[in-house]
């Protein structure tokens, strides 16, 4: 890096399955990755929320709970709870219960996918075009890629996500809508909760030292929420990186000044794989687009390949990951570098969120330690 102090770095863990292994193991690597984290300088650490796929952080608060107690001092925390999936009540008591424990360490991310998966299946059915819109070209915006959008609702509509989503329910039940719910979960942990007329205290809960972030992929009603309750913003370049530059506008052109910040702040997360030299690391990373393709087809994150033995992916399935495979960030530890500073500089980053995902634990393991070395961290 440069003389200038380098913005923070924090590692995104989806906890995954890889072939051949289990999900208890899974679970012990998720540990010791985060004891890793601490020791190299990351700055939190963080698990996704994921349900019914070979992704062991589903159970994402009792795996931060546990990943608190293994650490001394590195942040950990949700990236995101699925809003739509648990009561605000239920969310609060539960990162009050660890941060009784563990004050002042923890990150509660807070999403909304729950509930715009339940929007797609109740919004009326469009007539389907004559013909199809014309595709949208990549850009590349001062050295970033802005690739092509994904139509993310063929995924959020697929038979296998739907009864995910349904048997993660209560029948009959329907999620919030997100700003209530973030309004609440607020209240909650301030002790300003009133339902019915009737003031209610969450305990544990009530006073907990907890930072909410709100996480999103687009422009919409995340944003909005994050920018209007003068909250942090994360926004997901690993996820769609088509979106994330509207994501980050809408949010500082909502954004209102708060008791939590004064300005804006926004961390932006990129999937990275590192390695000694550019063609281990490209070997190392040549089965994301597989796992990819479980997660865009709908079928689920499928236990992670291994490269060794998996077969490359035919025409059709490598159109539907394209965009994903060409913003991972994959070579040697200045190419990644580099990559990383672009995507900093060109949505105005004031932290990176980094994920790593290869099929041996140990490549995992190197890839955030050569990060950090050649960070500055």
């Amino acid at each position: 890096m440069t003389d200038k102090e380098p913005i923070p770095l924090s590692v995104l863990d989806l906890a995954p399955v890889t072939e051949g292994s289990d999900a208890a193991t899974a679970v012990r690597r998720s540990v010791a990755l985060a004891q890793h984290a601490e020791r190299l300088g990351y700055r939190r650490f963080w698990l996704a929320e994921h349900h019914f796929v070979a992704v062991a952080s589903s159970s994402t608060t009792t795996l931060i709970g546990l990943i608190a107690g293994a650490t001394e001092s590195i942040r950990v925390g949700s990236a995101a709870v699925q809003s739509g999936l648990h009561t605000p009540v239920s969310i609060v008591e539960a990162f009050g219960t660890i941060d009784a424990l563990y004050p002042g360490r923890l990150d509660l991310g807070l999403g909304r996918s729950a509930q715009r998966r339940t929007e797609l299946s109740t919004a009326d059915p469009q007539p389907a075009p004559r013909e199809p819109a014309p595709r949208q070209p990549d850009e590349i915006i001062d050295g970033l890629l802005i690739p092509t959008p994904f139509p993310v609702e063929s995924v959020l509509n697929a038979p296998r996500v739907v009864a995910a989503f349904e048997a993660s329910q209560f029948d009959g039940a329907s999620p919030p809508d997100f700003d209530d719910a973030v309004g609440d979960v607020l209240a909650l942990l301030s002790g300003d909760f009133v339902h019915h007329d009737v003031a209610l205290t969450a305990v544990p809960g009530r006073g907990a030292d907890v930072a909410i972030w709100i996480f999103g992929s687009s422009k919409g009603q995340s944003a909005q929420t994050a920018g209007a309750r003068g909250l942090p913003f994360v926004a997901n370049y690993h996820v769609s990186p088509s979106t994330v530059l509207e994501a980050v506008e809408a949010y500082r052109s909502a954004f209102r000044p708060s008791s939590v910040l004064a300005e804006p702040y926004v961390v932006v997360s990129a999937d990275v794989v590192v390695a000694e030299d550019e063609p281990t690391a490209r070997h190392r990373a040549s089965t994301y687009g597989h796992w990819v393709h479980g997660i865009r087809s709908g079928a689920g994150a499928q236990p992670y390949p291994d490269p060794d033995t998996a077969r490359p992916l035919d025409d059709g399935a490598r159109v539907l990951v394209d965009d994903r495979v060409r913003t991972q960030f994959v070579g040697d530890p200045q190419t990644v570098v580099d990559g990383l500073r672009t995507l900093a500089r060109v949505t105005g980053a004031d932290e990176l969120l980094v994920t790593s995902v290869t099929h041996d634990f140990d490549h995992r393991l190197i890839s955030h330690e050569l990060l950090a070395t050649a960070w500055g961290l």
